[in-house]
């Protein structure tokens, strides 16, 4: 089924290096793309439905939904190839729609770019059995990754590991929200205030994304959730040194699979990526990152997160380490500890000592 013309355009921020030199140096340049609503699989690009390692590529991809988990509702599938960006309507196109996708988010030829995948992954796992893995994509990189192809990169983990590679103290643990990273004028530089907006109407009505015809704020709120990241990506790739890629991909890995509970110990999952040989670092000073799920008796969660979150947040500013808790979303008696070795097992032995001191934790 071919496309008709879109009534909705939008523009792609891309650096003057992706174009060939017709532009100064570090001057953004604005692409025109078109906007197109997909609610049958026909309506896919070649690219995404029959990826090729003939043509390989970058994909900015969100989710948006209704509490998007492993239990909520897929809405869209937000898509952002070169030449345009695809609103995937899982609403009216359904689970073929959805399935259709399955090669290109799972494909090693294409790299998909995203802030944060957790909720995404969780959703697009258990609603759908798409696996959202982690590799290095070696065309995309100027440094020796050869063997790893990227296939997904999170900008919220890549931006704390830049801080960190720059000798600034940052918190993984932490929130780097989308807002912000937009605003920071190393990776695009621009203020996001429709995002507000689109919170506000969210809060009041839970079912905002499930509404059909999409509304003209409902096309522009999605567009603008991956129009951005082509840009982002570029300045982090820029940035990251060869260390910084392999965490990167490691610590991708790891959180893809996060929420993504499973009896087989995610061996239907390709091995978290090694320390690669030409990796030119002392190999002492390299602690590989480890996912630690911590089972909660029931009802003691609140043990474990404190009042107002205060034990939590203590054990966060102790440990190197990400701390996750699915909540009444996901998996309500689990915590997921993501980080070094070390300061996971540090971890654990906190979250533990809070549960042994359970009568006096919670009062």
């Amino acid at each position: 089924m071919a496309l008709a013309s879109s009534p909705h355009q939008t523009y792609i921020p891309l650096p003057s290096s992706n174009l060939g030199g017709r532009h100064a140096d570090h001057e953004v340049v604005l692409k025109p793309v078109p906007i197109y609503i997909i609610s049958h699989e026909s309506q896919l690009p070649a690219t995404c439905l029959y990826p090729s390692p003939k043509n390989e590529m970058v994909v900015e991809l969100d989710c948006e939904g209704v509490d998007l988990c492993r239990y909520g509702t897929l809405c869209i599938v937000q898509l952002a190839f070169p030449d345009a960006i695809y609103l995937v309507d899982a609403v009216r196109g359904g689970r073929k729609l959805i399935n259709a996708c399955k090669p290109a988010l799972e494909s090693v030829y294409v790299t998909k770019v995203i802030h944060d995948c957790k909720r995404d992954s969780e959703a697009l796992y258990y609603q759908f059995g798409i696996e959202l893995h982690w590799y290095f994509l070696s065309s995309y990189l100027t440094t020796n990754f050869s063997c790893y192809p990227l296939k997904y990169l999170l900008t919220k983990i890549a931006y704390y590991l830049i801080e960190e590679q720059l000798g600034k103290k940052s918190t993984q643990d932490g929130h780097i929200s989308f807002v912000r990273l937009l605003a920071d004028p190393r990776y695009c530089g621009i203020s996001y205030v429709e995002k507000k907006e689109v919170r506000s109407l969210l809060k009041e009505d839970r079912q905002f994304w499930t509404y059909r015809p999409l509304s003209e704020l409902m096309v522009r709120a999605a567009a603008d959730d991956v129009q951005f990241l082509p840009y982002v990506f570029h300045k982090m790739m820029e940035k990251s040194s060869e260390e910084s890629l392999w965490r990167l991909a490691v610590r991708g890995s790891l959180c893809c699979r996060c929420f993504c509970v499973s009896d087989n110990e995610y061996a239907d999952w390709p091995a978290i990526p090694s320390i690669p040989e030409f990796l030119n670092v002392e190999r002492d000073t390299l602690e590989d990152d480890i996912l630690s799920i911590l089972d909660v008796p029931p009802g003691k969660m609140e043990c474990v997160i404190g009042r107002k979150g205060s034990s939590i947040l203590s054990i966060k500013e102790s440990c190197k380490a990400e701390i996750l808790i699915s909540g009444s979303k996901g998996a309500p008696d689990k915590v997921f500890i993501i980080g070094p070795l070390k300061q996971v097992r540090k971890a654990e032995a906190m979250l533990r000592g809070r549960l042994v001191r359970q009568p006096f934790c919670c009062t």
